[in-house]
């Protein structure tokens, strides 16, 4: 398991340690996690750590002060002592020891992430890396690690960043975030759909473009197959709704609709014929145009064979949504709600993000309380 892999990783670290996540918690995984980052400092190894202030919110400030004394780093992403668009969030997970080992994926540093996906704990996807991406990785960390320290003028300009696509032997690291520029997932997935006969998709958060749903449709119509593995049950009701909206025209499309029933679901893992992407993306409008998000995508036919093997295991435990008892099961108000839901997920929530939002320090810190002992 990810978490697992993680913590023997901080175990044998001599030289440094890198840690990006969205969730944090303080519990007993969290708790694990903090120990050992605090032993790794204890034994001379350079720990740097960064948080976000949003996705961790219930997360005391003081929670992280035993390894800042013994001299590591910390720091929230996008505070909201000093945030001027609080909804721009850092939803990458990246884990770097020694810059020799990383590890990427969907999941993040809680006790819901510790289980098998199956019997308890949520359904999730890492993957562990090796060879030249690692140095990309340590760059883009800490290239974020210093403007979560900027004023925020300076790390909300919207302008184009230079390492938004980072190509190597057969991989490509898709680094996305908002801002002008930061559309490298979407190019990358045109392009693969574009010409592509088989397509299996495992998503949490689903609520594609119209530009990729219509990918998904020519696939289809060239006498391709496309499979979804979404949702059946999640932690948020809202994003499940939105895309529960789109089965009806979907189905007619020609694609087939999956719904992983033992746990929630928040795995992310595309693959396009022999491509497969493994990272922090959903196909959904936060991951698409205004998170930080973090993908590697693999040309390889061994990793494409290996994620099949996934994705047949997923599927193997989820249920068919068929077109006829879909359409019967749904009321009117129910359909009604989807529509909502698809309207606030996909145009309301990113309009929203995009408002300068000027609310003053002292309010924000006392309604949210990050970066303060709580």
């Amino acid at each position: 398991m990810a978490l697992d892999a993680m913590l023997a990783a901080i175990h044998h670290a001599r030289e440094t340690i890198l840690l990006e996540m969205y969730i944090f918690a303080d519990d007993e995984v969290g708790r694990r996690f903090l120990a050992a980052l605090v032993a790794a400092r204890e034994r001379g190894v350079r720990v740097r750590v960064m948080v976000d202030a949003l996705g961790s919110i219930t997360l005391p400030g003081r929670f992280w002060e035993p390894l800042v004394e013994k001299g590591g780093e910390f720091r929230w992403f996008n505070a909201f002592q000093t945030a001027r668009r609080y909804g721009y969030r850092n939803h990458r997970k990246l884990f770097v020891a020694d810059e020799r080992v990383a590890i990427i994926g969907g999941f993040n540093i809680s006790e819901e992430y510790h289980g098998d996906g199956v019997l308890h704990g949520w359904r999730d996807l890492g993957m562990e890396l090796r060879g030249p991406v690692i140095p990309v990785l340590v760059r883009t960390f800490n290239d974020l690690f210093s403007r979560a320290a900027a004023r925020p003028e300076v790390f909300f300009t919207l302008r184009r960043r230079p390492d938004t696509e980072v190509e190597g032997e057969n991989w490509r690291l898709l680094l996305s975030g908002p801002g002008r520029g930061h559309h490298a997932l979407r190019r990358s997935l045109a392009r693969d759909l574009s010409r592509a006969r088989h397509v299996q998709i495992i998503c949490a958060y689903f609520a594609p473009t119209r530009r990729i749903r219509r990918a998904f449709r020519k696939v289809i119509q060239r006498g391709g197959r496309v499979e979804l593995i979404l949702a059946g049950k999640s932690d948020v009701f809202l994003s499940q709704l939105a895309s529960q909206s789109l089965y009806s025209s979907m189905m007619r499309d020609g694609l087939d609709i999956y719904e992983y029933e033992p746990q929630i679901l928040h795995a992310k893992l595309f693959i396009i014929d022999d491509e497969v992407y493994v990272g922090s993306a959903n196909l959904d409008a936060r991951s698409l145009k205004l998170n930080y998000e973090l993908l590697l995508r693999l040309d390889d036919p061994a990793a494409a064979r290996q994620a099949r093997a996934i994705f047949e295991h997923d599927w193997e435990r989820s249920r068919r949504v068929r077109p006829a008892p879909w359409r019967a099961g749904r009321g009117w108000w129910r359909r009604l709600l989807e529509k909502i839901a698809y309207m606030v997920v996909v145009h309301l929530d990113p309009y929203l993000t995009r408002l300068p939002w000027h609310l003053r320090a002292e309010e924000t810190a006392r309604r949210f309380g990050n970066g303060q002992s709580r």
